[in-house]
């Protein structure tokens, strides 16, 4: 009693010491205002169990109209714990004559329990997210952290919750608020700014968008200019991935994949559209291939989707558009059934998805697993073989497709887009988390650049012709597997079975193992191969484009 200060704040200080040191948390009371400006003549700050709680029944009740409403549907109230009790305790300061705060009453007695000493940390009034740590929450949620994370290493740097200085929930509102402050004035245009700004740092920087008729975002596209040159280098194979809606909006995601050198995923550019109409989809292609300087590339995959079908063969009429088999057997997945669990089933699926070589292997299995599983007429099986051609390695694997085709390429492509994002997230925060997703890209791949460009790949077998040729023009990770084929080319059989003029047909098979065997011809003339696996036109080839001879991709070079 008596004790001054210059201003409140500084009593309001010693007051939360006393709360801290006690076990008791305080909340602001009464203020008096001198009239007509904001100066303080009075203040009074409580205990937090100061009041009663309340519980809904002192709200006014809505007078009845004559005219009849249609009954809605009340939410269930919520339940509210009592934490007041009334309690008398308090802090009240009033200015004196000479300017200065004093303490002109201090109730310390309190109706009820105080906090035991490990709780106190809890108190509302002991936490507190200073500015300092603002800016690290600030920092962590732009590094692509999410909000747990964040709290849990901010927590672990403290030495535990309880010496952090907030609780995880006073955390997470901190950041859904800065969320909201970054979207202010609209996501969309927030978006769109943030674009204006990548132009002006990258003049090669490439984005369009449309509007619908409320003026709202109907669908955006955007690509870098190391996109663009990567398009240019490996933008024969690209891969269309319309399964993700993660955004708030519920926006259908489109990033445009490919494949480099390195067996490693680049991106080629990403899109937002509002739907799965051919319209929109032939929009995102066109503005795709204007960005590209009108490149088409040799093979398009995407998921099941008759419109962008339509779509492909409008803008890239001359692309071979294929199904990704990952994608069907993701959907054959859901549609099993009881065959979920019958591992036989699953194996003879996966075959023809994957293994067959010629189109007889293929209908024969088909047509075994059909009627082994009871499947002739199922819709889902009849639509899928319809589409074999787009997929089925045996009628697919005349052009390069860079082993997509293949069970464990495929899914490594699709897999490797899957950005941390969910339903809840908005545009903004997407573009974070794309960006922070081709960095760890671009960052694999200089990685993968400074090994080859430091190291010789290593052979069991003797590094002399061939092979030797194939370790200084191949980057180590296509050395591998070019390697793997040598060795298998070592345990194979070659019997000439006839010769007709200037072509020679061999059967080729691996030792011990004759279901093996392909049927390779030679062609004398043109000094031309080829073999009835198609292994070389699907994982790498020439082409003739504009009268020239020139490699139809470069994945082979460092």
């Amino acid at each position: 009693m008596g004790y001054t200060a210059e201003t409140v704040e500084e009593l309001l200080g010693f007051y939360e010491k006393h709360a801290s040191e006690v076990g008791f948390s305080i909340r602001k009371g009464n203020t008096r205002f001198k009239v007509g400006t904001r100066i303080v003549l009075e203040k009074t700050y409580v205990c937090s169990a100061a009041g009663v709680t309340n519980n809904g029944k002192n709200k006014k009740k809505k007078v009845q109209t004559v005219v009849p409403v249609v009954p809605k549907k009340e939410r269930k109230p919520r339940q509210v714990s009592i934490t007041r009790t009334q309690c008398r305790a308090c802090l009240r300061v009033k200015m004196n004559s000479e300017g200065r705060y004093e303490v002109v009453n201090h109730v310390i007695m309190h109706n009820h329990d105080l906090t035991r000493s490990q709780w106190h940390y809890l108190h509302r009034s002991e936490r507190q997210i200073t500015e300092e740590k603002r800016e690290a929450i600030e920092t962590m949620q732009k590094s692509g952290l999410s909000s747990t994370a964040s709290f849990n290493y901010m927590a672990i740097e403290a030495g535990g919750e309880e010496n952090l200085g907030h609780s995880k929930k006073d955390h997470l509102n901190y950041c859904t608020r800065l969320k909201m402050k970054q979207i202010e004035g609209g996501d969309a245009q927030a978006v769109t700014d943030i674009m204006y700004l990548e132009l002006e740092g990258d003049p090669n920087f490439f984005f369009r968008f449309r509007l619908d008729e409320k003026g709202k975002l109907r669908s955006l596209f955007w690509r870098d200019s190391m996109m663009m040159e990567d398009y240019g280098i490996f933008g024969d194979i690209v891969v269309f991935d319309t399964t993700y809606r993660t955004n708030r909006y519920n926006l259908i995601c489109a990033p445009i994949v490919g494949i480099n050198n390195h067996w490693n995923n680049c991106m080629f550019g990403c899109a937002f559209i509002g739907d799965e109409k051919i319209e929109s989809f032939v929009w995102l292609l066109q503005t795709f291939k204007k960005s590209m300087g009108g490149k088409s590339p040799i093979s398009i995959f995407t998921d099941q989707d008759a419109a962008m079908n339509n779509a492909i063969n409008q803008v890239f009429p001359d692309s071979r558009h294929r199904l990704c088999v990952w994608h069907l057997h993701q959907n054959a997945i859901t549609r099993f059934g009881a065959l979920k669990r019958d591992p036989t089933f699953k194996k003879t699926f996966n075959y023809c998805l994957y293994k067959c070589v010629t189109v007889v292997e293929f209908e024969t299995n088909w047509r075994s697993m059909l009627q082994q599983y009871e499947l002739i007429g199922e819709e889902w099986f009849t639509n899928v073989y319809d589409l074999r051609e787009k997929w089925c390695p045996a009628l697919s694997k005349d052009f390069f497709s860079a082993g997509i085709l293949s069970s464990q390429r495929s899914e490594s492509t699709n897999h490797a887009i899957g950005f941390r994002a969910n339903r809840t997230t908005s545009l903004t925060d997407f573009y974070r988390l794309f960006k922070g997703t081709i960095q760890r890209w671009r960052s694999t791949e200089k990685q993968a650049e400074f090994s080859c460009s430091k190291s010789v790949p290593s052979s069991a077998l003797p590094l002399s012709g061939l092979l030797k040729h194939a370790s200084e023009v191949y980057t180590l990770s296509l050395f591998r597997d070019f390697e793997e084929e040598f060795g298998y080319s070592i345990a194979t059989t070659a019997k000439l079975i006839w010769k007709q003029e200037n072509t020679e047909f061999y059967a080729v098979s691996i030792d011990e193992e004759p279901w093996s065997a392909q049927r390779v011809t030679y062609i004398h003339e043109s000094q031309t191969v080829s073999c009835t696996c198609k292994n070389f036109e699907a994982l790498g080839c020439t082409s003739k484009r504009g009268g020239q001879n020139l490699p139809s991709h470069q994945f082979g070079t460092n």
